[in-house]
């Protein structure tokens, strides 16, 4: 936008009816804190500058703000209560040349958008307003501040709840707290506001029959979209938003060419990519930076973590955390990767499996009931059932190397550290301490001695000794 622009955060409260140790603003959904998401927000309109104004849990607070949107200005509010002076405290550390308009958004308020904004922002401008609010109709609009409008529709003010009379709390068009303001008329309406009501505070919604009374234009634009102004007060209110948030994200996964068969089941996390045409099945969950490309089938009953899952591969009935699975690679049912893994086109985490750390060459397959950690595996190599890697001495984690096309029978134990050769086979029952040179066969088991009439001697009386005195 030509003209200049800030973005005020609203992010003081204490947030009592969370119930909780952890900052309102901090809680989170689709896989950021409501801060977070409002932040986001705030960027989409490419502001001059973005304030956040502060208070309850000071220090977590702006930590995660500096983490999140670096740059974004951190004011502390004083001891006078109220959104007004929280305001009013922002707007002082804008320059004083600062001649554009100011946005008002709520820490609490998540789902509301940057198209959303940019039209508020668009309408006041050009209408020359002093104040442009956005406002929406609720059927039980109870603890929400009213829009109070004269016979012919033009807006007179805004009444909070604890302010209202029976009258006015009968209205259902109430203030959404999303603002847009001409900074000098702002400023001055805050300078004539005290805190005489209800509350004891210095309301913002009280701009605007300043504004009014000073010959301002001030209007509210109503939304059809309800949750684009829906504040989170308590975990009630913190799972309805998520909820909402997931059905909209899977909504616009689905209008770009993904498959997801079942939306109430599947969750996805804002940050999520995923590609055409790849399926999403039910009960999945995909949280973080993952990415889903092209082709690719998750699901059912799947969670994934950071993870990167290349064209074409299947994962199903499993769980991942920070691993990459390249294309047309299989895992599952019920395989358990964790960080560091990284598993090769065309390869294969089976039934019951646990990787950590581990990387498993193209074509390379551990089918089933196996732990690899700390592990690199060759190409086209088979690690057979029931293997084990013992990475760990008590003290120190030791990576194992398995050549390519190598053959590791099944119930073995490989020792790290330990490397086994290029096209080396090793034998079933194998514990495998040192070395085995390429295209060696590893044996370890003693050889198998049987001891005649053991049962009948040292289990009479027994249904297994009963059928074997019948020989």
């Amino acid at each position: 936008m030509s003209q200049q622009l800030a973005v005020v955060i609203l992010a003081a409260g204490q947030g009592t009816r969370m119930r909780s140790r952890t900052p309102k603003v901090l809680h989170r959904i689709g896989g950021r804190s409501l801060i977070a998401h409002v932040l986001d927000t705030a960027a989409g309109l490419k502001p001059d500058t973005v304030i956040a104004v502060v208070r309850h849990e000071r220090e977590a607070v702006a930590q995660a703000i500096a983490e999140h949107a670096p740059g974004t200005v951190i004011v502390d509010q004083d001891e006078v209560p109220g959104t007004g002076r929280a305001v009013e405290q922002a707007i002082a550390a804008l320059p004083d040349d600062f001649e554009g308009s100011v946005v008002v958004l709520s820490g609490d308020v998540p789902l509301i958008d940057a198209s959303t904004l940019e039209r508020l922002v668009t309408g006041h401008v050009e209408g020359r307003r002093g104040m442009t609010l956005l406002s929406a109709v609720f059927e039980t609009p109870t603890g929400l501040g009213r829009i109070l409008r004269d016979g012919d529709g033009a807006m007179r003010g805004i009444v909070e709840e604890k302010d209202a009379d029976e009258a006015q709390r009968r209205i259902t068009e109430v203030n959404g707290g999303i603002y847009v303001f001409a900074r000098r008329e702002l400023q001055r309406a805050l300078a004539e506001i005290g805190t005489e009501n209800a509350q004891g505070e210095k309301y913002l919604t009280d701009t605007a029959q300043r504004i009014l009374a000073g010959g301002g234009i001030v209007e509210a634009v109503t939304t059809e979209d309800s949750w684009l102004v829906a504040g989170v007060n308590d975990r009630a209110q913190l799972a309805d938003a998520g909820r909402e948030l997931n059905r909209r994200i899977v909504l616009a996964h689905q209008r770009a060419g993904v498959t997801v068969q079942d939306p109430a089941t599947t969750w996805i996390d804002a940050d999520v990519s995923i590609e055409a045409d790849a399926e999403i099945l039910p009960g999945t969950h995909l949280q973080g930076a993952t990415s889903i490309a092209a082709g690719a089938v998750v699901g059912p009953d799947t969670t994934l973590v950071d993870c990167e899952v290349g064209e074409g591969a299947r994962i199903r009935r499993s769980e991942a955390t920070l691993a990459v699975f390249a294309p047309r690679a299989e895992v599952g049912p019920f395989a358990y990767i964790r960080p560091g893994t990284e598993l090769g086109e065309g390869g294969k985490l089976g039934a019951f499996v646990e990787a950590k750390n581990a990387k498993i060459g193209d074509g390379s397959k551990v089918p089933h009931l196996s732990y690899v950690g700390d592990t690199d595996i060759g190409v086209d190599s088979n690690i057979g059932a029931g293997t084990i890697v013992a990475n760990y001495d008590g003290v120190q984690k030791h990576r194992t190397a398995v050549g390519d096309a190598v053959r590791v029978g099944s119930k073995n134990v490989l020792v790290a550290p330990v490397t086994i050769g290029d096209g080396a086979y090793t034998a079933a029952g194998a514990v495998v301490r040192k070395d085995v040179p390429a295209g060696a066969l590893a044996v370890s088991v003693a050889p198998q001695r049987n001891i005649e009439g053991w049962v009948l001697e040292n289990r009479p009386g027994t249904g297994s000794a009963s059928a074997a005195d019948k020989h």
